[in-house]
């Protein structure tokens, strides 16, 4: 794919920048849910549409399952976000992040994470709904 062809380029450009600035101002170490926050706060500054925590409801051949999953950040109406604050950005939550877009049949998904020295990000690319 080449660079001018990314999904969300725009989008993903906004979210980084703005995570780059939280993480610029509230540094590494904090929780999760002070991310979370943060990111809540500045989606509204820059009417950015957004839901947190959205549930999405697993099927299995023809029924719901009784346990869902909840996306960190949904923004405009089909990326996923998920907020981490750990060292790294680790193949589990890779593996996690597609289990998640595939749910909820989007096409993208990004990593955030602010636990390290410098804030990291991944994009994770359903290649599965195309």
């Amino acid at each position: 794919m080449r660079n001018h062809d990314l999904i969300y380029k725009e989008e993903c450009y906004k979210v980084i920048g703005l995570c780059m600035e939280i993480h610029r101002i509230l540094g590494k170490g904090l929780n999760e849910i002070v991310y979370k926050d943060a990111m809540e706060y500045e989606f509204r500054e820059n009417k950015i549409h957004f839901s947190r925590e959205k549930e999405f409801k697993v099927s299995y051949k023809n029924v719901v399952l009784n346990h869902h999953f909840y996306a960190d950040f949904v923004i405009y109406d089909n990326l996923i976000l998920e907020v981490k604050a750990c060292e790294n950005i680790h193949d589990d939550f890779v593996k996690q992040t597609l289990n998640y877009i595939s749910i909820a049949k989007s096409n993208l998904g990004l990593i955030l994470n602010f636990g390290g020295a410098s804030f990291e990000y991944k994009r994770v690319i359903n290649t599965l709904s195309n």
